[in-house]
This record gives C-alpha cells, structure tokens and sequence, in this order.
C-alpha cells in the first residue's frame, strides 16, 4: 500500500508571515525541524492563510526530511511540508504508527536528495500490528515541584573552574570479549539514553550521585547516573567536593559543562587536565560560592521537574 492511498496530500507555500505569539494564546507554526514534534513556536492570527486541523500529519520534504509528525493542535505550516489528512476515519494509535512507517523512509533521503512529492509513493503496511492498540499513548502529565519560577540573570554569575568543584575519575577500557550480558549500567562516549551503551555482568566501578563526561566520542555530553555502573575509558567521572549533588542540581551544573562543548570535538579531545581547568558560569551566592539552592529550586520549577 502507499502512502497516497490513505492520505489526501497538500504541499502548503506558507512562509513564516507574522510576529511569534509569546501569549501561548496562538497558532502552532510547524517548520522542517525535527524536534519539538516540528513546531518552532507560535504565530498570531493571519487572515488568508490556512490553518490546518488538528489530527494531521505534517512531513518535512527538506530539512528534517521526512521526520513526521501528528499535530493535535491547529497549525500554520510552512512551506516545503506535506500536510496528510486521512482519508477515512483513523485512529490517533494509527496515525502515530504510519508517522513511524514515513520515518523509517529517512535514509533514503538527505538535504541534497529531498523527498519532494515523492512521498505518495511510499510504502507503507497494508495491515497494521496489533501492539500499535495495545501500545499505551498516555500524555505525560506534570507537576512542579516549586511553582515560583526564578529568573535567570547571568550577568551575575560567577566563573568556576570544574577541577575546584569536583574529583575527577577516569573510566576503564573494557573490549567486546571481556563483556556478557548482565545488569550493570555500562556508560560508553556516546550522546543518547543517558551515556548508556549496553547493560553488562561485571561488579560495578563506580557509585551512582554523579556525572559522566565524555571526553571522546560524543565529546562533551554529559549524564548525571542514579544507579552503579562502569564506564568506559573514553569517560570521565566527575563526583561533588566539598558539596552535596542531588539529581536536579545536576540538571543545572550539566547544561553549564556542555556549553564548553563547541570548543573541543573528535579530534580535539577535551582530555582530563583540559576539563580540569574548564571554567563554567553558575549562580553565585552572597560568600562568592555556586548557589547550589537556586540551582536545584529553579530546576523544580520546570515543568517535568518531577519526571526526573
């Protein structure tokens, strides 16, 4: 079956035509991206151009190339996206499935080879799977651990140097051989699922209550660890000193250690006496050290605080 046997197709020309709404009163604006499930903000009201209902499927032909999504707002799309309305009555666990099935398509694209009205032709499933019903879709919802939202206000910071706030550990080579299926949380240098590469049958290396750094790999991207685990040596291992890390100061302290990403890369290694003397910005309190109690308050009042 293709894509155009389920799915009306329209190829908007909308461009990106009013002032961004900072009310939350206004209408998605649904771009080539792929996060934040396409949308890139939202636009005031602009007589003349449509808006499509909620319940379609929006699909980048460049960008983002075919990373689809379901809106489940109205929304303004923009140009070079493929807007699928279905043609007969289809449930949201069905729709959300054939978005699975056009992404799976991405690789036969890129931004020099886009999807253009290419799409129709897609194959998709002609029967859908039983788990697409049994699988649960429930919205997360949430609720803030501190409803007072503190403003942030940078220019106020102070500069620490990531020797002076925490003990650094190195990780431990481990090849192919010496790993078997187990339990142990194994933390590799790569970028996704919490530094977690696999799971392995070893006594774990080191203790939870801390963050790992890549200093290979996916240089830079940093993981705060709740459970004892093993790391690799293309990781750092970096624990409190002379302060008390909890999960939501963490949060905060490794958005400032992976700003310092742009500056190091494979070839450039952010090695451990370079990540020592590292300097990142963090609220100061009033006797000049980091204020470990606004970091941990302004991270509860985000919402999905409380998922972490």
């Amino acid at each position: 079956m293709k894509v155009k046997d389920l799915f009306d197709i329209e190829y908007p020309k909308t461009l990106i035509f009013s002032q961004m709404d900072s009310s939350n009163d206004g209408i998605n604006f649904v771009s080539a991206q792929e996060k934040n499930n396409g949308i890139v903000g939202q636009v005031k009201y602009y007589e003349g151009k449509k808006i499509y209902p909620a319940g379609v499927i929006t699909v980048p032909l460049k960008g983002s190339v075919l990373m689809a999504h379901y809106q489940s707002h109205p929304c303004y799309v923009a140009h070079q996206i493929a807007v699928l309305t279905a043609k007969s009555e289809m449930s949201l666990h069905e729709k959300l499935f054939f978005c699975l099935c056009i992404r799976k398509n991405a690789y036969k694209f890129s931004y020099g080879r886009q999807a253009d009205k290419t799409i129709g032709n897609l194959d998709v499933p002609d029967n859908i799977p039983e788990w697409v019903y049994d699988t649960d879709i429930t919205p997360i919802t949430t609720v803030q651990l501190n409803a007072n939202i503190t403003k942030l206000e940078i220019d106020k910071w102070g500069e620490y140097s990531l020797g002076k706030l925490f003990k650094f550990h190195k990780g431990k080579r481990l090849t192919k051989e010496d790993m078997t299926a187990g339990a142990v949380n194994f933390i590799g240098a790569i970028s996704e699922n919490n530094g977690v590469r696999q799971h392995i049958d070893v006594t774990p290396m080191f203790s939870p209550n801390c963050i790992t750094v890549n200093y290979n790999g996916s240089v830079g991207e940093a993981f705060y660890q709740h459970e004892p685990f093993w790391a690799s040596d293309d990781v750092n291992v970096l624990y409190a000193d002379g302060w008390e890390l909890n999960k939501h100061i963490a949060m905060f302290v490794i958005t400032a250690i992976k700003a310092n990403q742009y500056k190091f890369s494979y070839g450039r290694k952010w090695t451990l006496d370079k990540m020592k003397e590292s300097i990142i910005k963090l609220p100061k309190s009033k006797n000049g050290l980091p204020d470990w109690a606004y970091m941990e308050n302004y991270i509860k009042s985000l919402p999905y605080s409380d998922k972490i």
